[in-house]
């Protein structure tokens, strides 16, 4: 799988812009704030139907065009509007998602309009790698579960479904929980969500302790390949939601605490996974190194994953690549992944001794290709 090409209109700092890709590595260098992550971004966009940097749709209109009353009024901004547009080629089929934002956001996929984002999924596969995504380490079991949602949810459209149905159910259960508090509500009738919370909740867990078996196959032998034999690295999914008895008896005895907080303590949307090096837990006793380089082995199992499911690669996106390794680890890291289009942005011109690969530099939200 690889994208063909990227055209940008009215899409953050960029007017008008039409970028040409290959298969192989794709590099845009520049200084800082000139526009690179912003090509992450669009393609991200198109690939999962929302932005990894921003909840908020309008940001990523360019607004420069507008008076700064304009740009602080929302609604008059929103007149304005944003278009992303991806060719990319799979190894059956080729095919084109088209993102547009204004007042609202809508999707295209090969010219047809999707009724819901959820059917972006499945088209385009990224895997993506970021500074920030020390955080899913480094950070709460938010981020680690975002990780798993992200992964599973491009593979299994039926888990974004699950999980959509998951959350309306348990912010109905919490505001109920509180107008019990509050106004003396029947207890009783939180049976009604804690049976769709366990519906729900039991299918997701069945989905992410499925994944994580995946990474699991794949990121020991990577991680001893990057550090060289020396660490051992493991990782586990914390879970008290396997079992429907289990989970039902958990909701059941945590229902005066819920009540009293006023939300549900215990499900899912708790869950966590854990890694350790040597037996040690990394997010406890890891070093800064062990971190970047865990979470590097983590996102190779990632992509090794992804292309097993799929049946073949997806396109590695690698933000602010150098910030984050040295020069001989970057040669090593581009090793491992043979066969893949990677796209990479960088505040450096990377040297790198490829047949394949396209060198662009960035300023100022305007694109020249090197030569």
């Amino acid at each position: 799988m690889w994208i063909k090409e990227i055209k940008l209109n009215n899409f953050r700092n960029y007017e008008k812009e039409t970028i040409e890709l290959n298969d192989g590595i794709n590099v845009f260098y520049g200084e800082n704030a000139q526009g690179k992550t912003n090509i992450i971004e669009a393609i991200y966009l198109c690939a999962l139907g929302k932005s990894f940097r921003t909840s908020r749709d309008s940001e990523m209109i360019k607004l420069n065009d507008l008076s700064t009353e304009e740009q602080n009024n929302m609604v008059k901004a929103y007149t304005n509007s944003a278009t992303v547009s991806i060719d990319f080629q799979r190894v059956d089929r080729d095919g084109n998602i088209k993102i547009t934002i204004s007042n609202k956001k809508q999707a295209f996929v090969n010219g047809v309009k999707a009724k819901k984002l959820s059917e972006l999924l499945s088209n385009l596969n990224i895997v993506i790698f970021t500074p920030d995504d020390i955080r899913i380490l480094k950070g709460g079991p938010e981020n680690r579960r975002k990780f798993l949602n992200v992964l599973i949810g491009q593979l299994k459209p039926n888990y974004i479904f699950l999980l959509n149905n998951y959350s309306k159910i348990l912010e109905q259960r919490n505001k109920y929980l509180k107008q019990i508090k509050e106004e003396g509500k029947p207890e009783e009738m939180l049976e009604i969500w804690d049976e769709k919370l366990v519906e729900y909740g039991t299918q997701i867990c069945k989905y992410r302790t499925e994944f994580i078996e995946k990474i699991k196959n794949k990121l020991g032998k990577v991680h001893e390949e990057i550090t060289d034999n020396r660490e051992k690295i493991e990782i586990k999914y914390i879970s008290e939601c396997h079992d429907k008895e289990n989970y039902k008896k958990i909701l059941k005895n945590r229902r005066k605490l819920d009540i009293i907080r006023g939300y549900t303590s215990k499900g899912i949307h708790r869950d966590d996974f854990k890694m350790n090096i040597d037996g040690k837990s990394i997010e406890a006793y890891g070093s800064q190194g062990q971190h970047r380089t865990a979470v590097l082995s983590l996102k190779l199992s990632e992509l090794a994953v992804v292309s097993d499911e799929i049946g073949e690669a997806p396109v590695l996106l690698l933000d602010d690549f150098m910030s984050e390794l040295d020069q001989q680890r970057v040669h090593n890291f581009l090793k491992k992944i043979e066969g893949v289009q990677v796209i990479i942005t960088c505040t450096e011109k990377i040297k790198l001794e490829k047949n394949k690969i396209l060198i662009y530099n960035v300023n100022d939200g305007k694109i020249n290709k090197n030569i």
